[in-house]
């Protein structure tokens, strides 16, 4: 009874050998002292291992137990060097080549000629300019001696006008004339006839003015003065009255549309009289190519071409009231409830551009973004008229670039 159940323990003698063998290695292996296993400051290997993995075991360095020098600032300098921070070689300076230096050079004049733009950054402050360089200044203090000896007048190149710079201006018609000499500085589809919007309210302005009625005479805003073209609102409600003197100043500084509807409707002979002493007006200029047929701009009928509106510029420059109201950055009107405040529409006058003695700013849709100014550049008067630019603010990037052109060149 006794030999059966060893008889069937036989088969399995070599497994209890084998797992005898490994409690043993390892009862031994727990006696032994850790320290002498392993250096110090390293990682002592697993006892259990063996065979091949055995002789594969290193002693691997522990960053815990290893302590920087009492004398050292740093530790990482007395670190194994396992630890060391491999310090990269230093990056040599490469000269560019000619070719390459002269077309960066290029690069960062276009760049200073181009200035701000005005989508990414705010619009440059009235003193903002591009980058001249001494022989910049030497070639343009030249050209305006020679203009004071009486040669014709021109944007330099050394001022940042070029073709490539010419390009970047977004307005599809353009007319800068020197006021002076009536040499032509710029020029792009002068001549094509295009709806000018409330620049129209100049002409506007040069009428009821020429009419000499007194400016305090108060008028009253109509349901006639409405916009039934466009339907724009107002906030110079129906009932409203301002002196003729508050009606002018918003029309032409705010583009106030019904103050302008009403001076039209005050004229002797209501508005019909009124559009046709303006293209009286305009043919006595010398505008060949421009109508009118309201006095606000709405319409997209009221056209005229860049050349023909320098000629309007310079007509409504004669008059002192329209250059004051034209360029007052702000005026508060008591239409008889309350008050209202109002701005000019022109974000260079509201920056405090001194430069600009008379301006006009218009919008439809049909008209694009226009504005047109007298520039006071030293002792000389220049005319900028900008039609038709794409974007609300691209009109008064095209103003200044072409203001920076103008200081530099001409002053």
């Amino acid at each position: 009874m006794i030999r059966q159940p060893i008889f069937r323990l036989a088969p399995r003698l070599p497994a209890l050998r084998r797992l005898l063998a490994l409690l043993l290695m390892t009862f031994a292996a727990s006696l032994l002292p850790k320290a002498a296993s392993a250096a110090p400051g390293t990682r002592a290997c697993a006892t259990t291992a063996h065979g091949a993995h055995a002789r594969r075991c290193i002693a691997k360095p522990n960053k815990r137990h290893i302590k920087p020098a009492p004398h050292a600032k740093r530790a990482k300098a007395h670190k194994p060097r396992a630890h060391t921070t491999i310090r990269k070689k230093p990056r040599r300076r490469v000269t560019p080549k000619p070719a390459v230096a002269a077309q960066h050079e290029r690069l960062h004049r276009k760049r200073a000629a181009r200035g701000t733009h005005p989508k990414r950054k705010p619009l440059p402050t009235p003193g903002h300019a591009p980058r001249v360089t001494a022989s910049a200044r030497a070639a343009a203090a030249q050209a305006a001696a020679a203009a004071g000896a009486g040669a014709r007048p021109q944007l330099l190149a050394s001022c940042g006008y070029t073709p490539a710079t010419k390009r970047l201006l977004r307005s599809r018609a353009i007319y800068v004339v020197d006021e002076r000499t009536g040499t032509v500085l710029l020029e792009r589809n002068a001549s094509q006839i295009r709806p000018i919007a409330s620049v129209s309210k100049l002409m506007t302005a040069v009428v009821s003015l020429d009419r000499r009625a007194p400016l305090a005479r108060r008028i009253s805003v109509t349901g006639a003065d409405r916009d039934t073209i466009k339907f724009t609102g107002s906030r110079l409600k129906v009932g409203s009255t301002l002196s003729r003197r508050d009606m002018l100043h918003i029309a032409l500084m705010s583009s106030e549309n019904r103050a302008a509807a009403a001076l039209s409707r005050d004229y002797p002979g209501g508005r019909p009289a009124f559009v046709a002493a303006m293209n009286r007006k305009a043919r006595t200029l010398g505008m060949s190519n421009t109508h009118f047929v309201n006095a606000t701009g709405l319409s997209p009928r009221n056209v005229s071409t860049a050349r023909d509106l320098s000629r309007l510029v310079a007509a409504a420059n004669r008059y002192s009231t329209i250059r004051a109201f034209s360029t007052d950055r702000a005026q508060i009107v008591r239409p008889g409830h309350g008050q209202l405040s109002y701005v000019n529409s022109n974000a260079l006058v509201r920056g405090g551009d001194r430069h600009i003695t008379l301006q006009k700013t218009g919008f439809i849709n049909e008209a694009g973004h226009c504005v047109v100014m007298r520039y006071q550049i030293g002792a000389r008067p220049v005319d900028v008229v900008l039609l038709d630019a794409p974007g609300p603010r691209d009109h008064i990037a095209d103003a200044i670039r072409i203001r920076n052109w103008l200081n530099c060149s001409l002053h």
